[in-house]
């Protein structure tokens, strides 16, 4: 980071680092497969990945991303090029990821639960020349017209990434939640597996890591509307050289991360899957976060790292078999993308004997700002301290003048880790950078010693166990179902998820909308996630003088109603 050297006068936070966390850090110089091919050459045989039961050594996944780059280059696929990743937590996500920035290329985010409007928008807006996905996901791509557009798209057989004697079961699971298994056999497909053949040069890129544009991380931002944050092989880089140096108890070449939460997601990316590799880690990959299989894998693979988010380490405690299963090898979790309730923290530590620290972090800033110590002290309610080289500010909203301790304003960050900006949105980045800071949208406080507390969201994004959720598009879905004159969609408190969205409906004259097919005419149209879990009618909504929805009055209801769990209002 450039400037002058850190201060204790204006950073009164590094004076609370524990021993061991530098206040400066040097950050790497090179690109992410720099940083890839360093960990190759020194912990070559020691297991990368490992995906119910099948394993893959440091050496190996390179050889499979070389040669999954030069089929990426056989179809044209370069420098500042784009290639979607539409792929769940399974060995050929981290394979196309470092084949594509092998390339020079530019990975885009995409969740393979988004159908229908949110996948046409995303692939509209960053136009990928190629995707890679699986079987299972191929027939979203086909219903929408952007989806269609992508000239080349790899397909993988799930079943592929299994050990041999699991692979004939592999189809007939998938059959019964009611997925494809077949084949596309569109011309624009090109099968995984011989993608891998490739025996033709793979070219590596020379690109600045400055500026070269690693990862198009899409997020509801600090503005509203979806839209790709641009995070460089430097931004990514730096923040992983952060979170490294954060944990005072890492082992390099002996830690096991379980990476239950996606890597589509940007914690997911640099938390649970970057800084593995970084540290010569073993990634033990699941598909999706299922708690009861989780405590499985824990048992089984005994992992030192569980990256996750509240709701999911809530789950695991939930679950009554825990005391069957030996959690005691965990010794490190960063909970982030929600707020970390204390009870759920102390039965956490209580059962692994491990530490869980809260942590927080946004899209823009790749993603971690700031971390709870491991060793030092920790402060209940707060997100923790900034991490080295990040400088943080509360400031009037509207003016930016910065506040004084204790005063509540928006939360400002600077650092290595922020992005260059949004793709394609110049006037977007403005409104959320400059000089250097990035405004989070979020209103927080900051106490004498630079312990961050979060207070209130600025945005009305609901956060659904980290994933996020803009209120306006769900609605906007619902204004276009029969027999809905008008319609607000608020955040509800959720046990384990911590927030789900709620819809309070005002009928048109006449009309009896049923909720269940409301919340299906959501799940047509978007991601599932995105539905309101429950359909309350009103005649109609609480307005401001000047017809403003009051939204808190809204969310207050639908706390109080969720306390009682009443049964769905009718019109």
């Amino acid at each position: 980071m450039s400037g002058p050297s850190p201060s204790e006068t204006d950073r009164p936070w590094l004076r609370r680092y524990p021993p061991g966390i530098p206040v400066h850090l040097e950050l790497p110089a090179g690109t992410l497969t720099d940083a890839f091919e360093e960990s190759v050459a020194r912990w070559g045989d020691r297991t990368a990945l490992l995906f119910y039961g099948r394993r893959w050594s440091y050496r190996q996944l390179a050889r499979e991303v070389e040669r999954f780059a030069a089929a990426l280059a056989e179809e044209g696929v370069g420098v500042g090029d784009r290639v979607a990743l539409m792929l769940p937590n399974c060995p050929a996500y981290p394979i196309a990821f470092y084949a594509a920035v092998r390339l020079g290329a530019t990975v885009v985010q995409v969740s393979p639960l988004w159908i229908g409007d949110d996948l046409d928008r995303l692939l509209q807006d960053a136009a990928p020349r190629a995707l890679v996905t699986l079987e299972v996901f191929y027939p979203n791509l086909e219903r929408g017209a952007a989806g269609r557009a992508v000239p080349v798209v790899f397909v993988a057989r799930l079943r592929e990434f299994y050990p041999a004697v699991v692979r004939p079961f592999v189809n007939v699971v998938v059959r019964r939640q009611k997925l494809p298994t077949s084949f596309p056999r569109a011309a624009r497909v090109r099968a995984w597996r011989r993608a891998l053949r490739s025996r033709g040069p793979a070219p590596r890129a020379t690109i600045d890591p400055a500026s070269s544009v690693a990862v198009l991380q899409y997020t509801g931002g600090t503005t509203g509307a979806p839209k790709a944050a641009m995070l460089t092989h430097r931004n990514l880089l730096a923040n992983v050289r952060q979170a490294d140096a954060w944990n005072t108890t890492r082992r390099p070449g002996e830690e096991v991360f379980l990476a239950a939460i996606p890597m589509f997601h940007i914690y997911g990316l640099t938390v649970a899957f970057l800084l593995a590799i970084a540290e010569g880690g073993t990634i033990v990959l699941q598909l999706r976060p299922e708690p009861r299989e989780l405590l499985r894998l824990i048992h089984r693979h005994r992992p030192t790292q569980l990256p996750a988010v509240p709701a999911l380490y809530a789950a695991l405690l939930d679950r009554p078999e825990l005391a069957r299963y030996h959690l005691g090898s965990i010794r490190y979790c960063v909970s982030g993308s929600a707020a970390l309730p204390p009870d759920v923290q102390q039965r956490f530590e209580a059962v692994t004997g491990g530490r869980l620290v809260e942590g927080y972090g946004l899209s823009e800033a790749s993603p971690v700002t700031h971390v709870n110590p491991v060793e030092g002290e920790r402060r209940v309610g707060s997100i923790g301290l900034p991490v080295p080289d990040t400088d943080q500010r509360v400031v009037e909203p509207e003016g930016r003048r910065p506040l004084a301790v204790g005063e509540v304003g928006e939360l400002e960050v600077r650092g290595p880790q922020v992005m260059l900006g949004y793709y394609g949105r110049p006037e977007e980045t403005r409104a959320v950078l400059e000089d250097g800071w990035l405004r989070t949208g979020d209103l927080a406080r900051l106490d004498e010693d630079g312990y961050a507390y979060l207070v209130d969201r600025k945005k009305d994004l609901i956060n659904v166990g980290g994933m996020k959720v803009y209120p306006r598009e769900v609605e906007e879905i619902l204004r276009s179902a029969p027999g809905v004159a008008d319609v607000a969609v608020v955040a509800a408190p959720d046990r384990l998820l911590g927030e789900v969205p709620w819809a309070f409906v005002v009928p048109s004259p006449g009309a009896t909308p049923d909720p269940a097919a409301l919340i299906d005419h959501v799940r047509a149209h978007l991601a599932h996630y995105k539905a309101p879990r429950e359909v309350r009618f009103r005649a109609s909504l609480p307005r401001s003088a000047i017809q403003k929805v009051l939204r808190r009055e809204l969310r207050d209801e639908a706390a109080r109603l969720a306390r009682t769990d009443a049964g769905p209002s009718r019109p």
